[in-house]
């Protein structure tokens, strides 16, 4: 892994040749450098024509991303921080957590279950003893 490259996970880095910069000016408070200062990052990711990527975990991306995705490219714009390195430092890992979390395995299907019987017989005991309680708050028949 070279210098700059980005680690989604395990074996998926991104190099940085295929991440795009761009900078600009923020907005917000900022003191007298506000206006001369470009904090602004933009951090792009072609994600649907990247070669690092491989072919399962580009399907599954581009699936789970399609509505952050304009013409495959997955951008993440970091603006918070004042300075401009700490921005690219939270552009970098937000767009390496989105991946993450778009290239992540399904979770297992969930197997339906059934109550056991002494659950059922327990739960009519409960509601037994509960009709119990609220007949005897009537009034005693004479």
């Amino acid at each position: 892994m070279a210098d700059g490259d980005l680690s989604v996970r395990g074996r998926l880095v991104l190099p940085a040749r295929e991440l795009h910069w761009r900078f600009s000016r923020a907005s917000g408070p900022g003191g007298q450098g506000v206006n001369t200062t470009d904090s602004r990052v933009e951090l792009s990711f072609d994600v649907a024509g990247s070669p690092s990527i491989p072919e399962s975990l580009r399907e599954r991306a581009l699936d789970r991303l399609a509505g952050r995705l304009v013409d495959g490219v997955l951008t993440v714009v970091s603006s918070e921080q004042r300075s401009q390195l700490r921005n690219r430092e939270t552009a970098r890992e937000r767009l390496a957590e989105i991946l993450r979390s778009a290239t992540a395995p399904d979770p297992p299907r969930r197997r339906p279950t059934r109550p056991t019987a002494g659950a059922k017989r327990r739960r009519l005991d409960a509601k037994t003893r509960r009709g119990a309680v609220k007949r005897l708050r009537g009034r005693p028949d004479e």
